[in-house]
């Protein structure tokens, strides 16, 4: 087993972070500008069907497509300009968001139109995803990693903080139509900063440059499985995201069930604030000095919020859970990636990235479609007056009635995912993988003295 390490001429390495900045405020600013067309299209879904199923099969679409073309995109950004493959992508999400305008205007919108919005915006973002990523360590300094990948999800966090005020506010002044105008007009603002820029493409190593794109999508998987320590860790990831999404999706329904929308936003508030709290932390902070014991542990600090939320059907209990699983959540993510960012080196990362990203994503949509049949028709029964576990310890401690039952399905989530923690902390490849595998990234030369 070989590791490949670019040669990158010391002019081409980053001495600062001015590039990623300016790439971030573009991208912070169009997503602020897509979020407030997610919650717009969300009310509309509402307004049109009053059903919960089309959300879902919104949600799916969003996201299968993306898992699919992972592998083939992370290929292409090796291969070809990852800032033009950005551009394209940007590009034509726009044209997307103008398509649907017009739609809007000629009151010809259809629900059909959102599932195939959901799933073209799902495929740019299987292009758009490893090409940035990708990019992250050619702009940002070796030891500046850390405090990058915290801006990253601060930028998640801020369009989660910000976007369902400013949407509420807009729906009411401007309504779906203008909503889809700035949104349209921010994706210049992420288009406009790409072209500012230069982002450095890193040369091919001759033993990857005569291989075909099926090829490069193996190569991304055999290069993973190889390094037992990473591939471990990614399989870790699966089942951590697995837990998240299976409790997190169910978040909404077991608050509405006792209490009204206003309250719901209030926990969605808190938890876009806690993502926030964790993102600056990250980002001024930049990493543990081991960084995977420090991700498993803050993974298991963010789960223990899901054993929390899920306790009690008391708003301030469950917003203080949700709070303190979104807070460890970029401090967990953003140990992690610099990892892989300081790991793999910097001509295969679209390739190995794109592959990680469908390894741990690749349990999600199973956890879309099993959380609501679970809830209604197994775990809600369960702890109604009279179900099988409300005369027991379990019914004494979390209550009966409604929402109950998905209190203890976040209580599952939370105690399974620290168990699966443990087991993970307790394998020496993937607890001592960054003293075991090698930095592919070069050190930067340190300037002569005087």
């Amino acid at each position: 087993m070989t590791n490949s390490v670019v040669t990158i001429p010391s002019q081409e390495l980053p001495r600062d972070m001015k590039t990623f900045f300016i790439i971030w405020g573009g991208q912070l600013i169009s997503m602020l500008g897509s979020g407030l067309t997610q919650f717009a299209l969300g009310v509309w879904i509402y307004d049109q069907t009053k059903q919960a199923t089309p959300f879902a099969i919104t949600v799916l679409l969003g996201s299968l497509p993306r898992i699919f073309l992972l592998p083939i995109a992370g290929s292409i950004a090796d291969r070809f300009n990852r800032r033009i493959i950005m551009i394209l992508a940007d590009t034509l999400s726009a044209l997307l968001t103008l398509g649907i305008f017009f739609l809007l205007l000629a009151d010809n919108l259809q629900l059909w139109h959102i599932y195939l919005l959901a799933a073209l915006g799902s495929v740019l973002s299987a292009f758009q995803e490893p090409a940035y990523t990708a990019s992250i360590s050619m702009i940002v300094p070796k030891e500046k990693l850390g405090s990058a990948n915290g801006l990253s999800q601060m930028g998640q966090a801020l369009t989660s903080v910000l976007t369902p005020v400013l949407a509420g506010a807009l729906f009411v002044f401007i309504g779906f139509t203008g909503i889809m105008m700035i949104d349209f007009i921010t994706f210049f603002f992420a288009v406009g900063a790409l072209f500012l820029v230069r982002i450095p493409q890193p040369e091919r190593e001759s033993e990857h440059k005569d291989k075909n794109l099926w090829q490069d999508m193996a190569f991304g998987w055999s290069y993973l499985r190889e390094r037992k320590g990473l591939f471990g860790l990614l399989l870790y990831y699966a089942m951590v995201n697995f837990l998240l999404n299976w409790s997190a999706v169910l978040l909404i329904p077991m608050v509405l069930s006792r209490y009204t929308a206003d309250i719901l936003g209030i926990i969605q508030t808190v938890m876009g604030v806690g993502m926030l709290a964790g993102s600056i932390v990250m980002s001024a902070w930049g990493g543990a000095k081991r960084r995977i014991p420090a991700a498993i542990g803050f993974i298991v600090l963010g789960v223990t919020g899901f054993v929390v939320a899920g306790l009690q059907p008391n708003p301030y209990i469950i917003g203080a859970g949700i709070f303190m699983l979104m807070f460890f959540v970029p401090l967990a993510s953003g140990n992690s990636q610099v990892v892989f960012q300081t790991k793999v080196a910097r001509d295969i990362q679209g390739r190995v990235f794109s592959v990680r990203s469908a390894i741990s994503q690749s349990m999600m949509p199973l956890a879309f479609l099993t959380a609501g049949p679970l809830a209604d028709y197994f775990f809600e029964p369960l702890l109604q007056d009279g179900g099988a576990l409300a005369n027991t310890f379990v019914g004494q401690i979390l209550g009966t009635g409604a929402g109950r039952g998905i209190g203890l399905m976040f209580i599952i989530s939370g105690l399974v995912g620290i168990l699966v923690s443990a087991m993970v902390y307790a394998n020496p490849r993937i607890r001592n993988l960054e003293s075991e595998l090698p930095d592919a990234l070069p050190e930067p030369e340190k300037a002569p003295q005087s």
